[in-house]
């Protein structure tokens, strides 16, 4: 067996006759080509396979495709599960309003400067006026008469702070972030108007229960008329509750108006308009009665009819449920703007 390397060629030999070979010059035979060593039987030829062996399959290249993207499947999640935080999740109250809405107003300086300046107006003007007057000074006026010169002055800072509770929010842009924390916008302005009217009443009344028993405290004898309880409600509970829905009132209209500034005005003339305007109304006389009427529920007056300064007045409740119904139209109108407007 030769290999595809090796080419062995013989010269023909002529056929032998009978006689013998034939007769003639010799002829040379070609020089074979050279041969490759031997190989071992069992081993093949470097570019022979095996006999045992297939060739290897190489196949023809082909021409590059891009690949083609799937498509995504409709549900990429679907065998997954669903998915569970590790975080607790709960619903929200209006407890957690009420938390969010604390931690803010207890926080800004705004607060802390005017019911400091309030009680300061409440305490320091009281105890002056029940130090400067003596016994026979209550003879007919209640011992509990001196808060009711600090409360008209401290009645301002309330307001200040009724509308700095929601316009500040709106000044500064915070109230974007209030509502996408909260987007429930009723429970928003509840929890401020719950807070702020706590806060407000307890920081009032406590002054003037301070105010009070401290002029109780120093006049005392048998020239002075002990207060009845009625008198010291009204000096104390009542006064306060009446300062606090003026700051209610002041919220709302902060809520309607969104600006501190003219909040803050509109509620000057709230307070103030009514105890100056009757003195023009009443040099008419078609227009007499309208400002008596005014007289009667502006706030310096309705304060004096909660202290009993004078025996002629009315117990000021009637004012005090007069404010509280503009109170209640004031934060209906603020409910409904709220959620009407955009922020």
């Amino acid at each position: 067996m030769t290999t595809p390397y090796q080419h062995q060629s013989q010269a023909p030999v002529p056929p032998q006759g009978p006689q013998g070979p034939p007769q003639g010059p010799p002829q040379t035979a070609p020089q074979a080509a050279p041969q490759m060593p031997p190989q071992a039987p069992h081993q093949a030829a470097p570019h022979q396979a095996a006999p045992h062996q297939a060739a290897p399959h190489h196949p023809a290249p082909q021409a590059y495709q891009q690949p083609v993207p799937s498509e995504p499947p409709s549900q990429p999640y679907a065998g997954m599960g669903p998915y569970t935080s590790p975080i607790p999740v709960r619903r929200t109250h209006l407890g957690n309003a009420l938390a969010s809405e604390w931690t803010k107003i207890k926080s800004v300086r705004s607060t802390i400067w005017t019911l400091g300046i309030m009680a300061a107006l409440v305490l320091g003007i009281g105890l002056l006026v029940s130090a400067t007057t003596n016994d026979a000074d209550y003879r007919t006026l209640p011992t509990t008469l001196p808060g009711f010169f600090g409360t008209l002055l401290g009645q301002l800072c309330i307001v200040t702070l009724g509308v700095l509770v929601i316009t500040s929010e709106y000044g500064t842009g915070m109230i974007r972030t209030t509502l996408t924390a909260s987007p429930q916008r009723s429970r928003v302005l509840t929890a401020k108007a719950l807070v702020f009217f706590a806060l407000s009443f307890t920081t009032t009344t406590v002054s003037l229960a301070l105010v009070a028993y401290a002029s109780m405290g120093m006049h005392s004898g048998p020239e002075v008329t002990e207060p009845t309880s009625d008198q010291i409600l009204g000096a104390t509970v009542g006064a306060g509750l009446y300062v606090s829905l003026l700051g209610l009132l002041s919220l709302a209209v902060g809520a309607i108006l969104r600006h501190s500034a003219g909040a803050i005005t509109t509620m000057l003339g709230v307070v103030l308009l009514p105890a100056i305007l009757p003195a023009f109304l009443m040099m008419s006389d078609s227009l007499r009665d309208l400002g008596r009427k005014m007289l009667e529920y502006s706030s310096p007056q309705s304060l004096a009819s909660l202290f009993r300064i004078d025996e002629g007045l009315n117990s000021g409740w009637p004012q005090l449920s007069a404010l509280a119904v503009v109170t209640a139209a004031a934060m209906i109108a603020a409910y409904a703007l709220l959620e009407k407007r955009d922020v």
